[in-house]
């Protein structure tokens, strides 16, 4: 899990690296048209930066909460996870007895 969120952030630093490299590549051009658009890039990479910082921060602390609940109760999560996986278990073995 470490290593996907550590991919899905390498990958939106550099969206945002080439969104920047874009604007500095378009600063010196004249009109209306890609100062607006400049404008507009600009707004979306500041809102995806707070998008981004909130959902990470929430997803930390969902995992915090998580490893709490399980820290507390460990045969429960216990039970939970097998009744989970037994369910999903019997849904992919229907479904792949299906399609023989």
């Amino acid at each position: 899990m470490d290593k996907h969120r550590q991919a899905t952030g390498n990958d939106l630093g550099s969206l945002a690296e080439d969104a920047r490299a874009l604007m500095t590549a378009t600063a010196d051009v004249a009109g209306e048209k890609v100062g607006d658009a400049r404008m507009r890039l600009a707004a979306a990479l500041e809102n995806g930066k707070e998008i981004y910082g909130r959902v990470r921060d929430k997803a930390v602390e969902g995992a915090k909460a998580t490893d709490e609940a399980v820290r507390q109760n460990p045969y429960q999560a216990i039970g939970i996870a097998l009744g989970v996986g037994a369910l999903v278990g019997y849904l992919v073995a229907r479904r792949c007895s299906r399609n023989d």
